[in-house]
């Protein structure tokens, strides 16, 4: 398959940031956005992006100004072997999307979706034929980290998600499959499920929202940016593995679940936590928050590059 010209549907924060990153792995990119002043926009996220690129290794093949902006989506996946789809999350605005691109897409080109609400089967019926249509959806910013979810379904050719996986490689992803369609995929539920309990430890009065964060990022946080959590157990208990873990903690760790808050975001709710995130930013800015965030996530990723296995 030949990757060497991209396209990416939407310039918003997702489509600029894959944008970035296809422009940085030696490729060519024609994105389309109509909203106003988007072109800007993008141009602009992309230079403040490319330092880090540059500190990755990512760009040693890749031009910044690589990138040309069609005045319609289908102008702009003409000619291009991945197109990566980031629309707004709204399944008429995709299905739209999708009627108009297909005819002029050429017949070997792969269609990714970054959707992260809306299921494979659900845009589907945007499609005449979605056999290369597949989800790949990626953590934000996908520049910056690593993990994009596949997933294809009976309709969808296989050859189309491998060919997703292997593209995304390609640029520096590390890829999941997923096997059959949940809501929010794999990593956004896990994120719930963990800040469903972070919120009721702080509506129970147990701890500050700036201490359950530091909870997580000083604890078992710095140990999953190493590995997930069931190896991590694995390597818990010893020469015994998980098995001899599971055998000493499982009581533990049922009484825990018996016990996990049940809570829902309400609006008194949500102001508890704006109270908390307020305190905790200190008067920093979003902007400010946002630099840190990226340069600690940047020298996590330096920091480990070449130690792994997989990838």
């Amino acid at each position: 398959m030949d990757f060497s010209h991209t396209a990416c549907l939407g310039g918003g924060v997702i489509g600029a940031s894959w944008a970035a990153l296809f422009l940085a792995s030696g490729r060519s990119v024609t994105l389309y956005d109509p909203a106003p002043g988007a072109e800007r926009a993008v141009r602009d996220y992309i230079a403040t992006a490319w330092p880090t690129l540059t500190e990755l290794g990512l760009t040693t093949e890749g031009r910044p100004d690589a990138i040309t902006f069609a005045q319609s989506a289908a102008e702009a996946v003409a000619g291009a072997g991945f197109v990566q789809e980031n629309v707004p999350e709204r399944l008429p605005i995709k299905q739209a999307i999708f009627a108009e691109i297909e005819p002029a897409l050429d017949p070997a080109a792969i269609v990714a979706s970054s959707a992260s609400g809306l299921t494979l089967g659900q845009m589907q019926g945007g499609w005449r034929d979605p056999a290369r249509f597949v989800l790949g959806h990626p953590f934000n910013p996908p520049h910056l980290i690593p993990l994009v979810e596949v997933m294809g379904n009976e309709r969808t050719a296989p050859e189309a998600v491998t060919g997703a996986e292997e593209f995304y490689r390609a640029v520096g992803k590390v890829t999941i499959r997923l096997n059959k369609e949940k809501n929010g995929h794999v990593a956004n539920r896990l994120q719930a499920a963990l800040w469903r309990e972070a919120i009721s430890l702080v509506v129970e009065g147990v701890a500050s929202v700036e201490d359950v964060d530091k909870a997580v990022w000083a604890g078992p946080g710095l140990r999953w940016a190493a590995m997930g959590p069931t190896m991590l157990f694995n390597l818990g208990a010893g020469a015994g593995g998980l098995r001899a873990f599971c055998d000493h903690f499982s009581d533990t760790f049922n009484g825990w679940w018996d016990d996990l808050g049940q809570v829902q975001l309400t609006p008194e709710v949500a102001e508890t936590l704006i109270r908390g995130v307020n305190d905790e930013a200190r008067g920093d800015t979003l902007a400010v928050l946002s630099a840190r965030r990226d340069a600690l996530i940047l020298a996590m990723q330096k920091a480990t590059a070449g130690l792994r296995q997989d990838g």
